[in-house]
């Protein structure tokens, strides 16, 4: 008995279906960048990221900046910094964090520019 598919297609293109299957990740990796795009869902963390675009803040900073209690901040960069978005360095009492490589300055930069044509 022929496997029926969940589609009503008459024609596939096999060689075009072929050639993208060989370029698809693993199931994995795309729950991964769908739970990066996420993190990037939440106006708030995106303002955090922003902010520490333009240079390395410390949590009293960030709540000042975006009127929101240290708390709230702290959460939102816990989120942040286990998903490798921020990093942090302590200098005595005080944590700063920063922006955690180019690659977020770069999505942050063409998601601007793509809002903004």
């Amino acid at each position: 008995m022929e496997q029926q598919h969940p589609f009503e297609c008459e024609i596939i293109h096999e060689e075009a279906v072929s050639a993208v299957r060989e370029k698809l990740l693993e199931k994995d990796d795309y729950l991964s960048l769908a739970t990066l795009f996420k993190l990037f869902g939440d106006g708030t963390r995106v303002q955090i990221l922003h902010a520490l675009e333009q240079q390395e803040l410390c949590v009293c900073d960030l709540a000042a900046l975006l009127d929101m209690t240290k708390s709230a901040i702290s959460h939102q960069l816990k989120s942040l910094r286990l998903a490798r978005l921020v990093k942090y360095r302590r200098d005595g009492q005080n944590i700063y964090y920063s922006l955690a490589d180019e690659h977020v300055k770069k999505i942050i930069d063409m998601g601007y520019e793509h809002i903004s044509e």
